[in-house]
């Protein structure tokens, strides 16, 4: 899948997605055009999948986080409600979930009225939604995209074996 070499510069852009490739080389011992390579490899294999800036939400106006479980009338698998629910603005995150419900979202709004509109003009308008339970969140304490990449190290070292370069 990747190396350690990977490994570390997965780390680096997790870390701080704008980190030059002159920084990268000179933290890794490699050549720019190297880092560069491999880079590009990372992003055209899928690995990398963009790179964004995190904004402060309540700054930006959207203080207000929920979480809301949505049940479908989908057979089985993401269908149209899937569609229909990426389609709203205010929704961060879609999951296909098991169990009695079939999505979990995660969505953004300014207050608890922005909130109500959401529920009732996006969510309850999807014509396949049957029902919806909604939990607000009152603090966050932790929120990351950052994927915990030193626990693939871990296991590499326990086992001996290290995964494939493929770069």
């Amino acid at each position: 899948m990747f190396d350690a070499i990977d490994r570390r510069i997965l780390q680096a852009l997790q870390a701080n997605a704008r980190v030059s490739n002159a920084d990268l080389s000179r933290d890794l011992g490699m050549a720019p055009s190297a880092i560069l390579e491999r880079v590009r490899k990372l992003e055209q294999r899928g690995i990398v999948l963009g790179y964004e800036a995190r904004l402060a939400p309540r700054a930006v106006g959207l203080g207000l986080t929920a979480f809301v479980f949505v049940r479908a009338d989908d057979r089985i698998g993401p269908g149209k409600s899937a569609d229909a629910l990426i389609a709203i603005p205010e929704v961060q995150e879609v999951h296909n979930v098991a169990g009695e419900d079939c999505y979990l979202v995660k969505l953004r709004t300014r207050d608890t009225d922005h909130l109500a509109r959401v529920l009732r003009d996006g969510i309850a308008a999807i014509p396949t939604i049957l029902s919806t339970k909604t939990t607000i969140v009152l603090t966050t304490m932790k929120e990351t995209a950052r994927l915990a990449l030193h626990q693939l190290e871990d296991a590499a070292d326990a086992d001996g074996s290290e995964t494939d370069a493929a770069t």
